[in-house]
């Protein structure tokens, strides 16, 4: 063989085929568990979502069983499982490449119940070579709980720093929420105003049109490039407020007045100084009705045009549309739900910036949280005595990035944890315990520990 064609081909083998360092350390046991202890089905509620979770993602479709035990209530007649139950267990799947899978609890509609009914969950069987974590059982109360405390593993998904999915958590319930961040793009405010949001964890961005009707705008109308956004490309005039204030929305407020409603120009998904191919770009116009809005929309150089009503709903600080989907889940009910966790637009200096790990309080709901610094009390020591001269905050970002470090030192700061206030006066201590692989974390699901320090009135 030609000598230059045997080094070309040992290094496409080196390449390919890279060696494994003998001292590089094992990976950890990839543990699966429960999300947390206890679970309790919100008033008014028939079904429940339960988590079963794996630390890191599986290599392979692993199966697990779990073992279930009632109390006061009875399998098939006052509520049922999906997938079913077989002899008191059910078999879940957390497909390769995954690190979650979930069961659903269905309450017999019309349940009469007299307050102590619950099921007992525990994780008897993993498929190999995974293993059953330090959470292997669940407590499912039949009627809502406010706990104690509890540990979360926050299942932001795939993507890493740029996490796939935004999470919803209540700390009273033990309950997180996860939804794909690309899964909706406007949202309908459900408050006095008429205001409506774009979607700032996709870093979409939006311009005005001085037109008001829709079927006359095309692309001739702006620049796609002034859409660009992120990485020290373009202004905080493109997107919302990115700490929530409600009257600092890119798109103006939605007047009874229809000839003051302008087009607006949305790039549905950005941050990196990208913009969509012009035939993927959205042109709205937004209307009132009643108690509610109607959204005009169409692709940029499209001439027809479609149309949703959406209705206000007290129970939400906002409804959800997506251009493909129309009316969407996203937020849980405004009172179930203390802070959200995920990637955003937010800032650096004074330029727009797309952020990881960021935790935006429920402000609108009237959830408050302070930081409160180890060097004037441990997070183990502080109680309700340690109350007094806590200023509480209803910024939204009063935790923001603050509480991780990515530069320097990579890490959750130990230096500090958090008191959260949620709208029923619940006040639970918080600390972060990782989201990087410097301190023992996954990127994208970060582990957190709170405490309840006061019970709300």
């Amino acid at each position: 063989m030609n000598k230059s064609i045997l080094i070309l081909f040992l290094l496409i083998v080196v390449a390919v085929f890279p060696s494994c360092d003998k001292n590089d350390p094992p990976l950890p046991d990839n543990l699966i568990a429960f999300n947390t202890g206890d679970l309790g089905f919100d008033e008014g509620a028939n079904e429940l979502e339960v988590s079963v979770t794996a630390s890191r993602v599986v290599d392979a479709a692993t199966s697990i069983t779990i073992n279930l035990q009632t109390e006061d209530v009875a399998y098939g007649t006052e509520f049922t499982t999906e997938p079913a139950a077989v002899n008191n267990a059910l078999t879940l799947t957390i497909p390769a490449g995954s690190a979650s899978a979930t069961f659903k609890i269905k309450k017999t509609a019309g349940l009469f119940l007299n307050g102590g009914e619950a099921i007992h969950f525990t994780i008897t069987q993993v498929g190999q070579p995974s293993l059953a974590g330090e959470l292997k059982e669940l407590k499912v109360s039949f009627s809502a709980i406010t706990s104690a405390g509890s540990n979360l593993q926050l299942e932001g998904g795939e993507g890493g720093s740029a996490a796939e999915n935004s999470v919803f958590v209540d700390l009273s319930a033990n309950r997180q929420t996860a939804v794909g961040r690309d899964e909706w793009d406007l949202g309908f405010y459900s408050g006095a105003d008429f205001r409506v949001i774009i979607n700032n964890a996709t870093g979409a961005s939006a311009i005005k049109v001085d037109k008001t009707d829709l079927t006359q705008v095309s692309s001739a109308d702006i620049n796609p490039d002034d859409l660009k956004l992120g990485q020290g490309l373009g202004s905080f005039s493109l997107i919302d407020d990115v700490n929530g204030d409600i009257t600092k929305t890119v798109i103006a407020a939605v007047s009874a007045t229809e000839s003051e409603n302008k087009v607006y120009v949305i790039n549905r998904k950005g941050g990196d100084r990208s913009v969509a191919p012009v035939a993927d770009l959205y042109k709205v116009k937004i209307s009132r009705k009643d108690n509610g809005y109607v959204l005009q929309y169409a692709r940029l150089n499209e001439t027809t045009v479609k149309s949703l009503e959406i209705t206000k709903d007290a129970e939400y600080n906002f409804r959800y549309a997506s251009f493909d989907n129309g009316l969407v889940a996203v937020e849980p009910k405004k009172d179930s739900w203390d802070f959200e966790w995920g990637w955003s637009m937010y800032f650096t200096g004074t330029i727009p910036y797309g952020f990881s790990d960021l935790v935006f309080i429920n402000h609108h709901a009237g959830v408050q949280a302070a930081e409160v610094l180890t060097s004037a009390v441990s997070y183990e020591a502080f109680n309700e005595s340690n109350l007094s001269g806590i200023n509480f905050s209803g910024s939204r970002d009063v935790i923001g990035s603050k509480w991780r470090a990515t530069t320097g030192t990579p890490g959750v700061k130990t230096d500090r944890f958090y008191l959260i206030k949620d709208a029923a006066g619940n006040i639970y201590k918080l600390k972060f315990i990782s989201f990087i692989a410097e301190d023992g974390g996954v990127r994208g699901r970060p582990k957190l520990e709170y405490v309840l320090v006061k019970k709300g009135a």
